[in-house]
């Protein structure tokens, strides 16, 4: 089942200025494409852009918006997740320029019963592929039991 026209703040769980999304765009099994303007007002911008190093943290939030889907799809709660490394990131820029639209794909490579996964991402400025990288991440099933381990 693919989903469509969910607001993001639906399914990813991070909020205020850690919300780096704007748009959902597809969602099935498989694969997400998600939409982040770059705006003055990021938090980690510059005066001239949003640092490139920051596109590991689009493409965690794009797995986050695939997590809250799935969990959409299955009556449950949206819940947290951590991300464990980013392996192979490259990015064409230096940074990402005020008044773009960035297009990020996530597709799932495989994602365990033990909420183990590993997804292949992509960044889009219009048709060209700007940033990919290979992304690891994390879902327990009590992610406050996480954070109160610290």
């Amino acid at each position: 089942m693919e989903l469509r026209h969910v607001a993001i703040e639906d399914v990813v769980p991070h909020r205020g200025t850690m919300l780096f999304l704007h748009r959902l765009c597809y969602c099935d099994d498989d694969r997400v494409v998600v939409e982040a303007d770059i705006r003055a007002d990021h938090v980690f911008s510059s005066d001239t852009g949003v640092p490139c190093w920051i596109g590991i943290e689009y493409m965690a939030q794009a797995i986050a918006a695939w997590a809250g889907c799935r969990a959409l799809r299955n009556g449950a709660p949206v819940r947290p997740g951590f991300l464990l490394g980013t392996r192979r990131y490259q990015c064409a820029l230096s940074q990402f320029a005020f008044g773009s639209t960035l297009r990020i794909e996530a597709c799932r490579e495989l994602f365990g019963d033990n909420g183990m996964g590993m997804f292949t991402c992509r960044i889009f400025a219009g048709e060209e592929e700007i940033a990919c990288a290979n992304v690891s991440v994390f879902e327990p099933n009590d992610p406050a039991w996480m954070v109160e381990q610290r």
